[in-house]
């Protein structure tokens, strides 16, 4: 009897590995400020990695002001705020954007949900686990600046990425949210893509710009994804309100996103789901994991 529970307590322990998925990786695309493109990269990043073959999830967390539907041309039935309020589920909210990409959309024009307390915005995070679709990869357009919302949504990813453009206010105001999230938060890797370059060469030296102020004050690291250009293609892409990959998919602009998730997809895979990344991973998937352990 002995040596029988030993093999039912073997064969648990070995189906709950069988079945624990790969974590999904969480990347949080942020700003010091608004203007910068922020939600037009997330937007196409999604859907040049769908593109590819990726399941991905992206969350319009500017709560306060959405337009990840606008940028998509989408219109959405229900967002967030109706979650909160517990008319209807996350699950229920799901809609699908183009290249297959699913999208939570938030609201807009509402004041009470860009004054989310951190409980509720935790609760927001713990409540992906009513989810049955199982992404790859979770892309989050916060909103631009150093609200408590940017700093759950940046404190829950495994990667964050900080948009920059060509403006003095918008290099100070990055600086201001990689300082606040490494002070205050730990954070200590960034990575950087300059929105809305004349070139390759000026989009590196905005980088350095960010760069060289952040080495002499803070103890961060800084990575350039790269540098998406400002062309006529992109611009024709926005009005249309397409994503630019799919619309003008050989422009320069759509290649500079090629080219930044091939970065992506040469960075360290997540192994394990630990730390704040918890809410995004682990309970996603922990109701999945439970049913099928039980059935041992």
């Amino acid at each position: 009897m002995h040596t029988f529970n030993n093999v039912r307590i073997d064969q648990a322990e070995g189906l709950r590995r069988a079945v624990r998925p790969k974590p999904v990786r969480v990347i949080t695309v942020t700003s010091g400020k608004g203007g910068v493109g922020k939600t037009n990269i997330s937007a196409n990043l999604a859907c040049t990695m769908a593109n590819s073959g990726k399941k991905v999830l992206l969350l319009d967390a500017d709560l306060g002001l959405a337009n990840i539907d606008v940028v998509l041309g989408l219109k959405a039935k229900y967002n967030l705020s109706h979650v909160l309020n517990g008319k209807c589920s996350l699950e229920d909210i799901l809609i699908e954007g183009p290249s297959g990409v699913k999208i939570i959309p938030a609201s807009s024009g509402i004041q009470n949900m860009s004054e989310l307390s951190k409980a509720e915005h935790a609760g927001l995070i713990r409540s992906f686990s009513d989810l049955s679709f199982t992404p790859d990869i979770l892309i989050v357009d916060t909103a631009a600046g150093i609200s408590d919302s940017v700093v759950s949504f940046s404190n829950a990813s495994h990667d964050l990425i900080v948009v920059v453009c060509d403006e003095p206010a918008s290099i100070t105001d990055a600086y201001a949210l990689i300082k606040l999230l490494n002070k205050e938060h730990s954070c200590n890797r960034f990575r950087v893509i300059t929105n809305m370059v004349g070139s390759a060469q000026e989009g590196h030296e905005l980088y350095r710009k960010l760069l060289k102020v952040a080495d002499k004050f803070l103890d961060v690291t800084l990575n350039h994804m790269g540098s998406i250009p400002y062309d006529e293609y992109l611009r024709k892409a926005i009005q249309k309100q397409k994503p630019v990959v799919n619309s003008f998919p050989r422009s320069r602009s759509a290649l500079a996103f090629t080219k930044a998730i091939q970065k992506i997809d040469q960075w360290p895979v997540p192994d394990s789901a630990s730390g704040h990344i918890e809410f995004f991973v682990e309970r996603m998937f922990g109701n999945i994991n439970s049913k099928m352990a039980a059935m041992v």
